[in-house]
């Protein structure tokens, strides 16, 4: 290990097994292309549903974010946190606004996600894009 690559296990850390961490950069992945039926199955299997990267981001976060409504509805199916932020403070449902997805803007809001949750807030959101029609299903006037 060099001096700005620290070992996790002197540290304290536990060492991460290689095939572990490709298998999870896997799941993340299918979630960012939308292959609902292979991430419900890694779910199913025992991925935790609410995996986050490095940087935060859910298997929900990605899947919303990039627009896939099957995939986000079958990790909401399965227990995902719908308002859980990454490391910006940034929720699922903030993400699809800011995408301009309305069926996952739906699905999440199905499964009870807060759009005052975050910051910016899947209002903030919507107010910095003017989508007067998101503001209105938000219940902001």
């Amino acid at each position: 290990m060099t001096e700005s690559t620290p070992d996790p296990a002197a540290a304290g850390e536990p060492a991460h097994d290689p095939e572990v961490l490709e298998l999870a950069a896997q799941v993340f992945d299918l979630a960012r292309q939308g292959d609902t039926a292979k991430l419900a199955a890694y779910v199913d299997a025992g991925v935790p549903v609410n995996l986050t990267n490095a940087r935060g981001d859910t298997l929900l976060m990605l899947a919303a974010y990039h627009s896939h409504a099957d995939a986000v509805r079958a990790l909401l199916d399965r227990g995902a946190e719908p308002d859980r932020g990454n490391d910006r403070g940034q929720t699922p449902l903030a993400g699809a606004v800011f995408k301009g997805s309305q069926d996952v803007i739906d699905a999440l809001l199905e499964a009870g996600a807060d759009p005052a949750a975050g910051a910016p807030s899947a209002i903030d959101t919507a107010v910095m894009f003017g989508k007067e029609d998101l503001l209105k299903q938000f219940g902001v006037e």
